[in-house]
């Protein structure tokens, strides 16, 4: 078994304590947390030792959760991977690029597993939608949320957009070429509603919002391809597939079409919904980074995947000095 500790036991990091003690491959040998109140409550809750200090810690695991703020990330990866331990740390990778960027190396210099928590990549509806999407020509994405505490440390690109770069960016296999975006903040000191639009050399558009001030939950992703369109709901877990046949002839015509029709047109809509099978996301990426630990294979997110959705989504930032609709 993997030994491994966890460091930060707020909301997520309490499910990740859950979830981990589900996974046979991992032993929690403790957790640590700069709050005492919360470390203390988790240990009681799970029955787990806690540790004065992170160094502590260190030397007793073998596998480090970060389940931290985000502008903490590097400094606890930075140390864990120096010790040569294996990690997961909780999406973004980081707020910075640098940061990012030298997380990639420690790891590269270590030799260890790393794996970053870009959880829809575990989505059952992503899964299931995947073996459609081929060569997407045009991208939409809506991810809107109602307000809420959490998550107002960094912007509604690192805590929001972030999953959609991600997916975008292991689906789409060209080079970014152009980045434009617009933001809007109004509830907090960073920005709160974003649209970017992401270019692609190979002619690919990707056209995504983001907003934690919208009145309900929404997390739809649109794939238009030559003869498809794929439907992704991430939170209400459906997937759906239009395909469009050339033949009228064909056995994947749907039943409605009568022969009239049939006989107008060579082509017709196909409509699917895939197969999905239930799962519980965090738990899933968990249990393969444990995997990937002992059978010594590639983490099914790498930090270089993380890097490079870390980089666009501060290209996205970068594009715009957001405007206040609450300065008058």
């Amino acid at each position: 078994m993997l030994k491994i500790g966890v460091v930060g036991v707020g909301h997520l990091g309490k499910i990740h304590l859950r979830l981990l003690k589900e996974i046979d491959l991992f032993e929690i040998v403790g957790v640590f947390d700069t709050n005492e109140d919360r470390m203390r409550v988790a240990e009681t809750a799970f029955n787990l030792r806690h540790y004065s200090s992170f160094d502590e810690l260190l030397e007793a695991a073998d596998v480090i959760d970060i389940v931290t703020p985000a502008v903490s990330h590097h400094n606890y990866a930075a140390q864990a991977l120096r010790k040569s331990k294996h990690i997961f740390i909780e999406k973004p990778v980081t707020c910075s690029t640098e940061e990012a960027k030298d997380i990639v190396a420690l790891a590269s210099e270590a030799h260890v597993k790393v794996q970053v928590g870009h959880v829809e990549r575990f989505n059952p509806a992503f899964i299931a939608a995947q073996p459609f999407i081929r060569h997407p020509l045009f991208i939409e994405v809506h991810r809107l949320s109602t307000p809420g505490v959490r998550g107002r440390d960094v912007s509604v690109v690192h805590d929001l957009m972030i999953h959609d770069i991600d997916i975008i960016l292991s689906m789409v296999k060209s080079p970014v070429k152009k980045v434009w975006a617009n933001g809007v903040s109004i509830i907090s000191d960073t920005v709160d509603l974003v649209n970017a639009r992401i270019e692609f050399d190979n002619s690919c558009v990707a056209n995504l919002t983001a907003s934690r001030i919208a009145l309900s939950n929404r997390r739809v992703a649109r794939f238009f391809q030559k003869d498809a369109y794929i439907t992704i709901d991430f939170l209400e877990k459906k997937t759906s597939v239009i395909k469009l046949l050339h033949s009228p002839n064909n056995s994947e015509l749907p039943s409605f079409i009568d022969e009239l029709e049939q006989r107008q047109s060579s082509k017709f809509l196909n409509f699917t919904e895939p197969v999905i099978i239930p799962n519980n996301a965090i738990q899933t990426e968990l249990k393969f980074f444990g995997e990937a630990i002992l059978k010594d294979t590639a983490t099914p997110v790498t930090i270089e995947d993380a890097y490079d959705a870390i980089k666009i989504t501060n290209q996205i930032i970068e594009k715009f000095k957001p405007v206040s609709l609450m300065d008058n």
